[in-house]
């Protein structure tokens, strides 16, 4: 089970975005890295094609996973996240600080 999933808000926790928030829009789990809206902006030198324009356009890169950080709902701070069984088997996503179950 992903402790991160696509539409969490997450909060980046070092390097140079450090205390951006945004929502995650990807997952990459082959190479552990998630795509946050809004965050690590690159220029990327598009070339012009029959369906789009060319020119230099502004996507979000990826971040290493280890560098964000769950936003709790409750707590609406970045925590740790744990993993729990519940009673019918199966799995789901704890904060570690409120214990909370995040849907």
């Amino acid at each position: 089970m992903n402790k991160i999933r696509r539409n969490d808000t997450v909060e980046v926790v070092s390097g140079e975005h450090r205390g951006m928030r945004g929502q995650v829009m990807r997952v990459l789990p082959k190479t552990g890295r998630v795509v946050v809206q809004g965050v690590n902006m690159v220029k990327r030198h598009q070339r012009r094609t029959r369906q789009s324009d060319g020119g230099i356009i502004e996507r979000e890169a990826p971040l290493h996973i280890s560098n964000v950080a769950l936003v709790c709902p409750r707590c609406d701070a970045p925590h740790r996240v744990g993993i729990v069984a519940r009673d019918d088997g199966t799995n789901a996503r704890l904060c570690k600080r409120c214990n909370e179950i995040i849907e």
